[in-house]
Parts: structure tokens; sequence; C-alpha cells
């Protein structure tokens, strides 16, 4: 056995050795290899010239034994090639738990700089849509959901006095922070950093979403390098949720929404859970005592510093958004199934779960606090986290009692069945007004219609088999594959990190499968999964290494859960940083797999990108009647933009800035658009809307519907039809058209009783001539009056009148006169 001297002196041989030759890694894995199958082996057993070869026997990294060849210490070498410092010390943390930690940036420049190039990918992804966004002097976030919190941040800008002034913040009638409070509040409070005001706010809207994908793919690398010990794994993560096509639109430029807070807190909350479980899991590996690996890590103070963010992510994540209960079941879950998987090691789960519980509560009183002082969400969802802290810890008492016993499993997990159930009985009986307001929830989160993100992510629109692929790229089925080996290797191994990516994979995935719009959160873990799958890919096809869990796997499957040994057996694992693409014809086989993977992947994100941005005609229809109403000085509702609904929060931000609901829109438009009478919906209005845009849609309208009369005739009239009377065209084009409503000039004109009298005029509209006329009869008094929207020169016959912009906004009467 190798003494500390002798590691000591054999790692510095095999850091001269790597340092001073191209190839040396590849000599050194050749020689483990080898040793890893044979006790002894002679210079025939290994691919390598005579001359690396002497220089590994010179060097003291291979002795001769016997007439034969061994690796003086193998696990000091195998140490220097995975970058560890120290394995000596078996009381320390293993160093390849400090490597993931602390000290991974500046340990690997090839690793660091794929990590930037990955992180770059995931902003370059997210930048598609930069044409659309930022166009004509505006910022357009896409989609309709970005001007809600665009709205919330300018009023809580306009309300502070600074960064500081937390008053904004505290809300008791939760009219400002009813479900998304966090989120609102850190975009408030990060655009007071930036100085405030409009510009900041525009900043931010355009950015944020950016800024926060590109730490949640940190936080994805950190995650999966954690579990998987391979940072190439790591960086394969990374890119499969560069291009995951749902996420990236979810969280594109512009598109500030409550999914890149959610996203982000909950990529923190599986992070620190990782961390914890990890970090015993790797003490157990190194061969100590079960009391003496939990003691250990209870007493780390690292420990208890990812306790507490693991609790801050809770209390965060909680109060992003509205429906931040249910990202809370699968936690739940975890620890039932984790508290089983404890008991069947002979891990006390009381002990080990002690720094989850810790965090939990302190989530727990973050949330409680945040609602009672300054009126933050619903009761019963700040109450969720301590709900499932009294359950956790139900579930580990029983599991406690469990392990002593040495019970059947089975019973175990049905009783902590039992627990849930009761404990939602309770709850139910207790508080019934809460209950109630629950089951509104998710009956508003589930059975919701209209929107296409509440359709199914296994769609038969997409033949099932493609939503996924669409949705969440090519790696979708890979990472399935994967999700079965995870549920295998958790059925017979000590594995709480997989367990916990597992099972917040197969919830989401179920939860997707009612509504895609969970997609985006299931590619946070999925990513993971598709990582490792691509890595596995590659070292199948012999253009890589095998990646470390599924060495693992094929060396430890026979494994009994309770065998410490067992456990132990696995301590040779070591953090792989090093990257490096094979030689020759390789190179392209490698890129091509990853183009098939990835490339396919981002070919969708565009085209799912554009199908929620503006385009430059809406935006150039907003921009005129901007400058429409700042010409007639209407203020709100006088500016109010009547829309299609997906659209309405993008116009009315642009143009008045109350972009704080579409509900008038949605409960109106469809009925006006499909109207005959355009013009009688002017009464209804009653004063309510002041302009109108209409859109092209897929499918024939009727001719005889407001649609077509706006977008087609531009309210003119045509083919025996007669122009609008309230309708003033502002700007047409062959996708959009904005018309201000007004009350329009009344023009009297004398006629024969009995006939008609025709008024007409020239306008000219974003370029295009238009040619207004309306045809009346004439009265039994002789007289007729005739409302017209545009000003101008009219004439009928040898009359003529001049009608000003005054006149139709004002809604004044015009009599014609003779030509005189």
């Amino acid at each position: 056995m190798p003494t500390d001297g002798d590691s000591s002196r054999l790692a510095d041989a095999t850091a001269a050795f790597l340092e001073d030759r191209e190839d040396g890694e590849r000599a050194l894995e050749a020689v483990l290899a080898v040793d890893t199958e044979h006790d002894t082996w002679t210079f025939d057993d290994i691919d390598l010239d005579s001359g690396t070869f002497g220089e590994l026997v010179s060097s003291g990294i291979v002795e001769k034994v016997d007439g034969a060849y061994r690796v003086a210490d193998p696990e000091a070498v195998d140490a220097v090639i995975a970058g560890e410092e120290d394995q000596t010390d078996s009381r320390s943390v293993p160093a390849d738990r400090d490597f993931d930690l602390e000290r991974f940036w500046t340990s690997d420049p090839r690793a660091a700089i794929a990590l930037v190039g990955a992180l770059i990918a995931v902003a370059g992804a997210r930048m598609t849509a930069y044409g659309s966004v930022f166009q004509q002097g505006y910022v357009v976030s896409p989609a309709n959901d970005p001007y809600y919190f665009r709205y919330w941040m300018e009023e809580l800008l306009g309300r502070s006095s600074g960064p500081t002034d937390f008053g904004v913040l505290t809300d008791p009638s939760g009219a400002v922070f009813g479900t998304r409070p966090f989120a609102h509040a850190t975009n408030w409070f990060l655009a007071e950093l930036l100085g405030g005001g409009h510009g900041a706010a525009e900043t931010v809207a355009a950015w944020l979403p950016i800024v926060a994908s590109v730490a949640l793919g940190f936080v994805i690398y950190k995650l999966t390098v954690l579990l998987t010990r391979d940072v190439r794994v790591g960086i394969a993560s990374v890119l499969a949720f560069a291009v995951t096509p749902i996420n990236a639109v979810y969280t594109g430029l512009g598109f500030i929404d409550h999914q890149l807070h959610q996203y982000f807190w909950l990529g923190v909350t599986l992070l620190t859970l990782t961390w914890l479980a990890v970090d015993l899991q790797r003490r157990l590996e190194r061969g100590r005592d079960g009391r003496v690996a939990v003691r250990d890590h209870l007493q780390d103070p690292m420990t208890w510093v990812v306790a507490a963010a693991f609790g801050l992510s809770v209390a965060a994540g909680i109060h992003a958004w509205g429906g931040s209960p249910l990202l809370l079941v699968p936690l739940a879950g975890y620890v039932a199934l984790r508290v089983a998987m404890d008991a069947r090691a002979g891990v006390s789960p009381a002990r080990a779960n002690l720094p989850l519980l810790v965090g939990l509560a302190v989530g727990s009183a973050l949330s409680l606090a945040l609602h009672h002082r300054w009126g933050w969400h619903a009761e019963f969802v700040a109450t969720t986290p301590a709900l499932v802290l009294g359950g956790a810890i139900a579930v580990v008492a029983l599991g406690e009692l469990w392990r002593r016993l040495e019970g059947h499993l089975g019973g175990l997990l049905a009783l902590e069945g039992l627990v849930a159930g009761g404990g939602l009985y309770v709850f139910r009986r207790l508080q019934p007004e809460d209950w109630a307001e629950a089951m509104a929830r998710v009956d508003d989160l589930f059975f919701r219609e209209g929107a296409t993100e509440t359709a199914s992510l296994f769609s038969t629109e997409y033949a099932v088999f493609f939503g996924p692929m669409y949705q969440l790229g090519m790696g979708f089925y890979l990472a399935l594959v994967v999700l079965g080996w995870v549920a295998w290797i958790v059925a017979r191994r000590y594995e709480p990190g997989w367990l916990l990516v597992g099972t917040y994979t197969g919830y989401l995935l179920v939860l997707a499968g009612v509504q895609v719009r969970f997609a985006g959160q299931l590619a946070i873990p999925l990513a993971v999964l598709t990582g490792l799958g691509i890595v596995q890919l590659l070292a199948v096809v012999e253009l890589a290494r095998t990646p470390v869990p599924f060495r693992d796997s094929d060396s430890a499957s026979s494994r009994t859960a309770r065998d410490r040994d067992g456990v132990a057996a696995d301590s040779g694992r070591a953090l792989e940083p090093s990257i490096s693409l094979p030689d020759g014809r390789k190179v392209g086989y490698v890129l091509g797999i990853g183009l098939l993977v990835f490339g396919l992947s981002l070919i969708y994100v565009p085209g799912l990108t554009a199908d929620v941005t503006h385009g430059e005609a809406q935006v150039e229809a907003a921009s005129a009647i901007d400058d429409h109403a700042e010409a007639a000085n209407r203020t709100y509702p006088e500016n109010f933009v009547l829309s299609e609904w997906g659209d309405n929060r993008m116009y009315n931000y642009l143009v008045n800035g109350e972009s704080q609901g579409y509900g008038y829109a949605q409960s109106n438009y469809g009925e006006f658009q499909s109207a005959t009478d355009p013009d009688n919906w002017y009464d209804r209005f009653d004063g309510r809307v002041g302009y109108v845009v209409v859109t092209d849609v897929d499918g024939e309208m009727p001719a005889e519907s407001a649609q077509a009369q706006l977008l087609e005739e531009r309210g003119a009239g045509g083919d025996d039809e007669d122009g609008l009377a309230h309708y003033q065209a502002i700007f047409v084009s062959d996708d959009a058209a904005a018309f201000a409503v007004v009350p329009g000039a009344t023009l009297e004109v004398s006629g024969e009783p009995g006939t008609n009298v025709t008024v007409e005029t020239d306008v000219s509209v974003s370029g295009e001539s238009v040619a207004y006329e309306r045809t009346v009869p004439v009265g039994e008094d002789g007289q007729a009056s005739v409302t017209v929207p545009y000003a101008g020169k009219y004439t009928v016959g040898d009359r003529m009148a001049t009608v000003t912009e005054d006149d139709v906004l004002n809604g004044r009467s015009v009599v014609l006169v003779g030509n005189g």
C-alpha cells in the first residue's frame, strides 16, 4: 500500500508527465484500463510505443513486479487526471466535491471555455427575434402577458422613490401582488437599480429574460456536474437546455413574464437539493460508517448555507407565480421516496434529511411572513410550504421508526400515502375557504381553454409523437430512455440525487401531458437527462468515453441497498473535467450527431418565436394610433385600443400604458369582428373604445363582416356598399389596419324628396389613396344628413363642403353650399 509520501510523489510525477506530453492523458488512461482488468500485465497488453512506456516506468508511475508490470498507485494517478488535489485524508470532504462546487471554474480551462460557449448559445437561441423586439423606437415584447408585467413595473417605478423604498411592495388589498408578487418586486427592484424611469423599465423588459436564462444555464451545468461528475455531460446539458424550443420562447428577448422567475428558482431548488443529496452520498461512497458520514455532513457549514439557499428558493418560487403550489408536489413526493431510500440503505432518515427540513422551514417562514406582512399572494398559496413541511416531518418520523423496526418498504410507502391523503383531508376540513380557492385555481390552470399553451404536449394536432419534438426538441426521446435508466438505478442503489431529478421529471412530464405550458419547467430536469443521453450515445458509437454514471451502473448493478461495502466499492469514481474532440473523421461524426440533436431543435426555436412576436405592420398601427391620440389630445380611456385579445395588451401599452388586462377585448372583439354593421357598435362603445385594429386572419371572413369592411375595404365602402360613418382609417396595410373611432361630422344636404344623395372625398392613408363615399336618401322634408369620419372636401353634385378634423372629432354639423 503506498504511503502518503509515495502518493504525493507519484501525483507530482503524473502531473509532470501530463504537462510534458500532449498524449499523456491517453497514455495514462490506457495503462489504468489494463491495470483494472489484470493484477499485473505486460507491455504487449497495452497499445503504447516503447518510448512512452519507458517514460512511465522511469518516472515510477508504472512499476515492475515479478517480470510483469502494474500501476504503482492507480488512485493517485486517477486523481491527477481528474484534477483532484488530495484523496489521502479519509476524514476530509472528497476532493471531487470541492472541485464541483468551488474550484471548477479555474481548474479546467477547456471546460470553462466550453461552458462559456454553451452559455452564449443559451443567450443566442433566445435572441432570434431581435429585429421584432427592437423596432421603430419601441421595445416590443412578444406575446400578450409580458405587458402585464411591464405595466406593474412602471406603475411601481412611478410610486417609489428608489430601490430601498420597499413600502411600494406592501399591498394589504392584494390588488397589486395577488398572484405573482415576487416577479413584480424583482422587476421593479432591478429597474430601480438601473436608474428607474421608462428607459430602465425597457432595459429590464428586454434583457432580464436573457440574463435569467444564462444564470439558469449555469445552474443546470453545476447541477449536472454534481450529479454525474462529468463536465462533458454538464456542457451537453446546457446545450440541450439552450435549444429547447418552448423554454427558449418563454424566456426569449423581451419576454418578461413570470416564467423567467419560476424557471430560475426551480433550478436553484433542484441544485441545492442535489447538493444536499450528493454530499451525503459521496461521504458514504468513501467507505465511512453511515453514522459518521451523516455526522460529517451535518457538521459541514456549507450544508447549512445550501439548506438556507434551498429555503430561499422555496419562498421565492412560491411567490413568483400563481400556480406555484404545483411545484411543491414533486418536492413532497421526493421527500417520501427519499425517506424510503434512506431506510432501505440503513441511513437515518431523520438525520439525513434534517438540512432539507430546516431549509423547508426557512422557506415556510419567509413565505408566510411575506403574505402576512406585505399582503403577498393568497393565504392557501403562502401556507403550502408549511403544509409540505408538516407532511415531511411526519413522513421522516415514520421512516425513522420503520428503519429501526426493519419493516417492509412497501408498508412504509403505503403509510406515506395515507399521511398525504390525511393531510389534505384535514386541510379541507379546517380551511374550507382556502380549499375552495385552491380548487378554483386548479380549475383555472387545468381547464382553461382558448390559449395555445393549454393544449397537451402530446396533442393529436401533431400526431402525438411530433408534439414533444416540436416543443422540447430531438433530445426528448433520448431523455426518456435515460429516465428509464434513472428509475432502474434508484430502485437498486442509494442514489438520492438521481431520485430527485427522476421525481421532478416524471411529475412535470405528466403536467405537460395535461397542458403544454408546463413543458417549460420540464425542460430544466430534462436537460440533465438529455445531456447524459447525448454523451452516452457518443460513447456507444465510440466517439467519446462512457460517461461516469453509466460506468458506475455497469460495475455496480449487483449491489444491494444495505450493503455498505457495495456503496463504498464505487469510491474510485472521479470527476472528469477533460473535454477533447476525437481525431480525424470522428470529429465530423461528433458534429453530425450534435447537429442532429441540437440543430433540429434550434430550427424550431425561430418558428415558435415567430408565433408570438408582433409584426412590423402591427407596430406601425400602434405608432399611428399613438400619433393620432397625441394630436387629438386623447387620454385614457379615450385612447383605448380594441383588438384581438392576444395582441391587446401590446397595443394599449404602446399607446396609453394601460395594459393591466385584456378582458374587454376578449369579451367583445370576436363579436365586433363578425358584426355586419360596425357603425352600430359606436353607441355600444359608449366612449370605452377610441381605436380599433383589425389584422389578417387565417380562413375567409364574410364580405359583410366588420373584419372585411375594415381590413379589405378600409371602411370606405365598395361594390355598392356604403362607407362607414365612425371609423377613420389612420393606418392601412395588407396585414393590419388601424381606425380611430370618431363621432364624425354630419353633412346637412338638401335635395328632392325620395331621391338619394351621394357624398364623396378622396383621402390618403399610409401612402394609399382611399376613395370614400356614402349614399343616403332624402327625406320628405327635402333634407338628408350624412355622417362622415374624414376631414376634407366633400361634393354633392355642384355643391361642396369642407370638413375639418375638429368637426370630425367633435361631431359638428356642416352645411353644403352651392357652387358659387
